[in-house]
């Protein structure tokens, strides 16, 4: 039986180990994780990097699945190859499903201030982190948050925020978690929804996640 090749993009400044509780039919499906590239420049535009992250998918007819700041990349990378099925995660289908917060954040130009330095050396800041909660966030940010480069971060939260896609794309297929902080669910239309999600699902909550993928990709499995 021919296998559906499946390539995952990651969150924001996060490598493809988060994707290691993803469990899908191996007699099925192809598992292929792609990692984030450095941009070329800070004003290198999402389009043209979109392309260079669509370099590295070697198969047609694929499944594309993003997460976060990652399905809005794999909404860029779907214009440009063919695919059967376009999922995303913790995502957002269009600018109106930002919420307001980062609405503003956009409008007042407030994000250029996001400590980026935080992120790139999150070893350094552990003192600060207080209580148990932040201190177990600090470890997953160590786990899964390795792209530390500047650059990056800085070009990543500017793309999110100036996002120009108006209309969610057409069968588009949105797992969402009904408590997600980032992309609150309020603001999400058309999803399916995982009961207590949060934005970081995709480890806590990738049992439920995998059963969707399959789920939905159900009528792909015979090809």
């Amino acid at each position: 039986m021919q296998k559906t090749h499946v390539y995952f993009v990651p969150g924001l400044a996060a490598n493809s180990k988060i994707f290691e509780y993803i469990s899908l039919s191996e007699d099925h499906f192809e598992l292929h994780f792609l990692e984030w590239l450095l941009p070329n420049s800070i004003n290198e535009s999402i389009q043209e990097y979109a392309q260079r992250m669509c370099n590295n998918i070697q198969h047609t007819n694929i499944i594309l699945v993003g997460v976060s700041f990652g399905g809005i990349m794999a909404q860029e990378m779907s214009k440009l190859i063919p695919y059967e099925k376009l999922i995303i995660i913790s995502s957002i289908k269009s600018n109106s499903e930002l919420p307001k917060r980062l609405k503003l954040a956009q409008i007042t130009g407030v994000y250029k201030l996001f400590p980026s330095k935080i992120i790139a050396n999150i070893e350094s800041y552990e003192h600060y982190f207080f209580n148990d909660y932040l201190k177990k966030r600090a470890e997953l940010y160590k786990i899964y948050l390795s792209i530390r480069d500047k650059q990056y971060l800085q070009w990543a939260i500017y793309n999110v925020l100036h996002w120009q896609q108006e209309k969610a794309i057409q069968n588009i297929i949105h797992i969402h978690g009904n408590d997600d902080e980032v992309f609150p669910a309020k603001h999400i239309e058309n999803y399916i929804e995982i009961e207590n999600g949060t934005h970081i699902m995709i480890l806590n909550k990738a049992k439920s996640i995998s059963k969707i993928i399959e789920k939905e990709c159900f009528n792909l499995l015979t090809c």
